[in-house]
């Protein structure tokens, strides 16, 4: 039989992951209509996006870690099968509650970045595996721009439910195809999951964002939200040494402390603060009325056209950052796109009057997201022994929501800390926030500045990971 194509492949890949990206922000312009429609409140219909939050980051790294060890092929058509049920449910649900639990299963997918990335580097030519890497990032980030720019049209020529509608047929499709012509790799790691390391990391992750995403209702100061904190803190202390005790953990620590591993991880969790907060509150500013003093009182989908030059420059870039990682290296991209995350923040904090000034930022916070995407996922991969691709780049995946959830959690407190009388945010409080993130940027771009640099084939510092298996030589 001959080898698949390669091509195939990556379609394959690149339509699970970009369907999975975009159910992320899809849903998030449209949650006023699905609280009407399913005849709840606000604070419940949140947990559409919370109950998403949770699942993807508590599966990401888990499911990641299952794939090297039991095969990437066969947990990648597992990973589709649970967010084509979890859209399907998602369509037909008849209330909040069993909307929230289809939300959970659609989470699932979030394991699609890291078997992906896996499947590429396993399968692909050496010389086509940073291209490669490169091209799913721009799609996975493209497909949150998708979905911002896609709800409001969808809505409004059909109904919410055609939000998870159009995904089931995309993913039945991919499923079929993966079936066919996805190879199953030969590679896997030794060992077997670590599920009492599982459940420790799902209980300190969950711990974590649960109260950052829910302190604006609950209180910062309240027992719940306190509470949380300090059962995160004592499950993540427990986890870092059931980990560092056993012989075949979920996360090996000795990977994450690689100095390209560890300092492209706080790019990340810094980078995701800013990436995440954009795409939450400029959608906001936009269509908040002008009698505020500030906003454009756009509709959805006109703010949805707002954010589509972010769109196009997330995928350009992405692209473009393919061709240029190996002449430049992933650290001279990495530090490029934070930097320029950071300029648009900037550009934000003082200039937001008209609405050419919004696309230019987005914009050029688009261009910031492609060029970071590819090449944190790059400097993960070419950084980690191929048995730890899975879990390592699943970890970037779910260190970069964690920063968005605390970017987000901070922006929140800044926007409604202080409410006009007619219970919309004073400016200040956006532009207060536009800083912030603006300096969330700038420090992404000084942690980018620490990854090693390449000397001879391999980044500076000390050998990868003791013992019996030797990292592949080490991405620029």
């Amino acid at each position: 039989m001959p080898r698949p194509s390669a091509r195939l492949t990556f379609a394959v890949l690149a339509t699970g992951a970009g369907v999975f990206s975009m159910l992320q922000s899809l849903i998030a312009p449209a949650l006023p209509t699905v609280q009407h429609a399913l005849h709840t409140s606000q604070s419940t219909a949140t947990w559409v996006m919370t109950a998403y939050l949770l699942s993807a980051s508590v599966f990401t790294p888990i499911l990641g870690r299952v794939g090297d060890l039991a095969g990437k092929k066969r947990t990648l058509v597992a990973v589709l099968l649970a967010v084509l049920a979890g859209c399907l449910v998602a369509a037909l649900a008849p209330n909040i509650a069993v909307l929230i639990v289809a939300r959970v299963v659609q989470g699932v997918g979030g394991a699609l970045f890291p078997l992906s990335f896996g499947i590429i580097r396993d399968e692909f030519a050496p010389a086509e595996v940073s291209g490669s890497i490169s091209n799913l990032s721009a799609v996975i980030a493209a497909g949150g721009g998708v979905g911002m720019v896609a709800a409001g049209p969808i809505v409004s020529a059909l109904d919410y439910r055609w939000l998870f509608w159009i995904p089931v047929g995309i993913v039945a499709a991919t499923v079929l195809i993966a079936l066919r012509y996805v190879p199953e790799s030969p590679k896997r790691a030794a060992g077997k999951v670590s599920w009492g390391g599982a459940v420790l990391l799902s209980g300190w992750l969950v711990a974590l964002l649960l109260p950052l995403s829910q302190a604006g209702q609950w209180g910062w100061g309240s027992a719940k939200v306190l509470g949380l904190f300090a059962v995160a803190v004592v499950l993540f202390t427990v986890w870092l040494v059931t980990e560092a005790r056993s012989r075949s953990p979920l996360i090996d620590l000795r990977v994450l402390r690689l100095p390209a591993v560890w300092t492209t991880n706080t790019a990340a969790l810094l980078f995701g603060a800013g990436m995440y907060s954009i795409w939450s509150f400029l959608p906001g500013f936009v269509q908040t009325p002008a009698a505020a003093g500030y906003g454009f009182g756009a509709s959805v989908t006109a703010s949805g056209l707002l954010m589509l030059p972010m769109l196009l420059a997330m995928f350009l870039s992405g692209v473009l950052s393919g061709r240029l990682e190996p002449r430049v290296g992933a650290k001279a991209l990495l530090t490029t796109g934070a930097a320029l995350g950071a300029l648009a923040c900037g550009f934000l904090t003082l200039w937001h009057d008209e609405q050419w000034q919004i696309a230019v930022v987005a914009g050029l916070f688009g261009l910031g997201i492609g060029l970071a995407f590819a090449s944190m996922a790059n400097l993960i991969v070419g950084s980690v022994p191929v048995e730890q691709t899975g879990a390592a780049t699943g970890m970037n995946a779910n260190i970069r929501t964690i920063g968005g959830s605390i970017g987000a959690a901070l922006t929140s407190v800044l926007v409604t800390g202080r409410l006009q009388p007619s219970g919309l945010p004073y400016a200040s409080g956006y532009t207060h926030g536009w800083a912030l993130l603006a300096l969330l940027c700038l420090g992404a771009a000084g942690a980018a500045l620490l990854v090693p640099v390449r000397r001879s084939g391999r980044l500076s510092g000390p050998p990868p990971v003791p013992g019996p298996t030797r990292a592949p030589a080490q991405v620029r």
